[in-house]
Formats: structure tokens, sequence, C-alpha cells
């Protein structure tokens, strides 16, 4: 192992990010009432641009007048391809109080995306005078992106998190498919005349998954587009959870459930993570540096799994 130690990533649950767009004030005190771990406030994809104004507006009146509990508030930013995304920045930190926890800056390409928006961040900060310091996550969304990960997921100290967001990232590829995430029909396996499909996003995820990783992030999966399909979500999240990501989006309240059904460790998994560490406990005492647990070989590398199990859950019951 690289005498580097990994960093650790934020610890705060992050198993689901509830999105709702700026420009409709009257979902702010159900987003807040509701079970996600984050709010993603949104001024970017939906809102059109006769209501950027007024949705930012509308956005920094919530962020300082509802009570938005100890969920982690986020606001998405408009893209730095736009004329809108600059004055977002500005309004959203000169005029709001310390509750805004991080911004979300959409399809960021390279680190040089970072550096401009920290940079104006940092500025307005220094001259208003805050006291708390804004965070970043970002959207993976172009092929860019995905082939610069690595640089923008050590961009800045700011970052926090880094979700894919699957519709424009296929459209950025030229992907044969208007989906958002989940099974796609033509990507299949053909065996025995029988058909098996794989997951076209894996290799995005798990490149996302290792950038983040390596520079102490959240990976986030995006958003599921077909919110009348729960299986199919469960599905997606279940891969993505396998694959080391912490949570995933909700596009419409009923996928808050989903998400947090499967990103909350189950207390049989939390039991086991628990009598795995006793066992090597055990094992320790004996001078052994490895033990058996169920018929199956544990040793350092089951504790820093089954500590992350526990710490997990001891984050979500607080």
């Amino acid at each position: 192992m690289s005498f580097r130690i990994q960093p650790a990533a934020p610890a705060r649950p992050n198993r689901c990010q509830l999105f709702g767009p700026g420009s409709n004030a009257k979902l702010f005190e159900k987003m807040a009432a509701s079970a996600a771990d984050v709010i993603n406030i949104d001024l970017e994809d939906s809102v059109s641009p006769n209501d950027k104004a007024a949705a930012r507006a509308n956005t920094v009146q919530a962020i300082n007048d509802v009570d938005w509990g100890r969920k982690t508030l986020s606001v998405r930013i408009n893209g730095l391809d736009t004329p809108y995304w600059y004055r977002d920045v500005v309004d959203l930190l000169e005029q709001t109080g310390d509750r805004l926890d991080q911004i979300m800056i959409p399809k960021v390409g390279n680190a040089a995306d970072i550096y401009a928006v920290d940079a104006l961040v940092t500025a307005v900060e220094a001259a208003k005078g805050r006291s708390g310091k804004i965070a970043f996550e970002v959207i993976i969304e172009s092929a860019a992106g995905i082939a610069h990960v690595e640089e923008i997921a050590a961009a800045s100290p700011r970052l926090e998190a880094m979700s894919l967001g699957a519709a424009d990232f296929a459209a950025s590829m030229g992907m044969a498919t208007t989906g958002i995430g989940g099974t796609q029909e033509n990507y299949y396996m053909l065996r025995e005349g029988e058909k098996y499909w794989s997951d076209p996003w894996h290799w995005a995820q798990a490149a996302i998954v290792a950038a983040c990783r390596t520079h102490g992030l959240l990976p986030v999966d995006g958003p599921f587009g077909d919110f009348s399909d729960d299986d199919g979500f469960r599905a997606q999240a279940r891969r993505s959870a396998t694959l080391g990501m912490v949570g995933k989006w909700a596009i419409h309240p009923k996928q808050i459930a989903l998400a947090n059904e499967v990103f909350t460790p189950s207390d049989e998994a939390v039991a086991e993570a628990r009598e795995i560490l006793a066992a090597m406990e055990e094992a320790k005492a004996r001078g052994e540096g490895a033990t058996t647990y169920k018929g199956r070989l544990v040793d350092i590398a089951s504790i820093k799994q089954a500590e992350g199990i526990v710490r997990m859950a001891e984050m979500i019951e607080t």
C-alpha cells in the first residue's frame, strides 16, 4: 500500500439527495420535512431561462427562512457555459447566512472549472466575512468530465462529493439512448439464444468511485429517470452501493424511501459487522492477524469493511 494514506470522506449520511426546482417555492417546506439526507435546490436544468432570476430569489429566501433541520443543504448552480452561474454564486453567498452548506457545480469538464468557481466563492466569502466555508459537489456529465475525473477530484479542498449525471453523460458520449440511467434495451450479450443485459454505467461509476476514494470524496449515483419503476431504481441503487457509492439522487419524493432502504445498512449487516470486529479482537488477543467467522476468512481488510458499516449505521442513528 502507498505510504500516502487514503483520506477519509466527509463523515455524514448521504443516502438520498432530493432535488427540487428553485422556481417552485411551494416544494421547499415539503423537501425540508422529507427523509432525504441532502436537499438540492436546482437552479439549472429544471428551471427555464425566463425563470432563472425568480428561482434564484426564491432559493435565497428559502435558505434564510425555511427550517432545514440537520440536512445538508446544497444548491445546484447553472453551468459555467451560461451567463447565469456567476450571479447564482454571488447572490447565494452575499444574501444568505451560514445555513447553505454546498454548491453543486454541473457539467464539470476539468480542474479549471472548479478553480473558476473556487476563486469567485473565496472572493465573496472574504468580502462578506462569512464564517462558514462553502463546500462543493460536482456532477460528471460529459466525456471530458470522465476523462479528467482524477484531476477534478483533486481540484479543490472544498470538494466533498461527486455524482454521475447519466442523461447529459449519455448525450456527450453519443450513446444511443434517451433514458436516464438503468438498463438499456440494446446493451446486451447473447448466449445460446438468450439475452443477458449488462450495466452500461458500470465503468463510469467505477472510475468515479476510484477518484473519490483516492481523494476523500463521497461518490454518489445520480438520477434514475423512470420514477414509476421502483424495482429498476432499487436494482441500479444496489449495483451502485456494491461498487462503493454512498447514495443516490431522488428526482421524485417516492424515490427517497427507496434510496434510504438500499443505502442504510440492515440490522443484520450491522450485527454481523460487530461480530466480525469482536472476532478480530479475540484473534489479536491471541496474537493472530486473521481468524474465521462463519466458515470464512476474516483479516485486517475485513476490519476496515466492518468498521465502515458500523460507522455508517452510527451516523444515521445520531
